[in-house]
């Protein structure tokens, strides 16, 4: 079944960095893409459809009646009120993605394999771009698939979900949305060199700017400059593995978008030496102090095997 092949959460051997990849490799061959936004999915999903999702994979009744009672256990509010709980899966939860995802193979998956064979999408838990060859097969299948929710208890977003125009340097024209973010990748026409050295606009995705915002944010909450009773040992071994795992995401399509975001982590790291060590206030000797620890430790911080450059100011 196809959408087996087009669903990527909670798969063994398969990663949201995979989906991905096959979505840019449909982009280049499809025109248009069906960016699908599910309004509060994990607040909507119908519990009955949901437990027959459930009740499909597993003979184990105590599974089943485990999972019935933790759905449907009230909702206690801050002022000690109880709400009662006939839809939605718990916020949090490390149960909800999976059981979400569940429900979205009957839901959609399953459904697309019937009702349109031959149309390749790309799902991950509650996100799904569905490709097109033609402006006016990505409208019927907007038409369709919002059918299809209202079915199962959902509603698609009426702004959120947009039809986008895959545009390149071989395809003329325009269209009011040529772009969307897809598991905190952006995919737009993006510069890329050919093969023959040969600069062109090509349909990419690269770090979103919702993510990189995100970055930025915690970057600037480690408040590193006021660390002065640490060394460089000791920022490494908390900021790398952050860092690390920011550039082996973000970084596997398009990584110069990530490349600010390193350049401030470095500037941050620069303030922190001015203020440590007092013979470092002026630029020039901070500069020289910069260089030479790159010399000396050139893997001491995790960016620095793609940039050890500052910020201009």
């Amino acid at each position: 079944m196809s959408g087996v092949l087009d669903s990527y959460g909670y798969r063994p051997g398969r990663s949201a960095l995979d989906a991905v990849a096959v979505t840019q490799r449909r982009c280049w061959r499809k025109d248009w893409v069906l960016d699908l936004d599910i309004k509060s999915f994990f607040d909507s999903v119908d519990h009955d459809l949901l437990l027959k999702a459930v009740e499909a994979n597993t003979d184990d009744v105590w599974v089943v009646l485990y999972i019935k009672r933790w759905l449907k256990a009230p909702l206690e509010h801050p002022d000690g009120t109880l709400q009662a709980r006939d839809r939605g899966t718990p916020q949090g939860s490390a149960v909800s993605p999976v059981l979400a995802n569940l429900f979205m193979h009957y839901a959609f998956d399953a459904w697309m394999d019937r009702e349109h064979p031959g149309v390749t999408f790309c799902r991950y838990v509650d996100d799904v771009v569905v490709h097109a060859v033609t402006l006016r097969q990505a409208e019927r299948l907007r038409s369709a698939i919002a059918e299809r929710m209202a079915e199962v208890g959902l509603q698609l977003h009426p702004v959120k979900t947009k039809i986008v125009y895959c545009k390149d340097n071989k395809r003329r024209g325009s269209y009011e949305h040529e772009s969307f973010t897809f598991l905190g990748y952006t995919f737009r026409a993006r510069s890329a060199l050919s093969k023959y050295g040969v600069v062109f606009p090509s349909f990419l995705p690269a770090v979103s700017r919702e993510a990189l915002k995100a970055m930025g944010q915690r970057v600037r909450g480690w408040r590193v400059h006021l660390k002065v009773s640490s060394d460089l040992a000791d920022l490494a071994r908390w900021m790398n593995p952050i860092v690390r795992g920011w550039m082996q995401y973000y970084g596997r399509f398009y990584r110069t978008e990530l490349y600010p975001i390193l350049l401030r982590i470095n500037s941050y790291l620069m303030r922190w030496a001015r203020s440590k060590y007092r013979r470092l206030h002026g630029f020039k000797k901070a500069r020289a102090w910069w260089d030479a620890v790159c010399d000396r430790y050139p893997r001491g911080f995790a960016h620095w095997q793609w940039t050890q450059g500052l910020m201009p100011t």
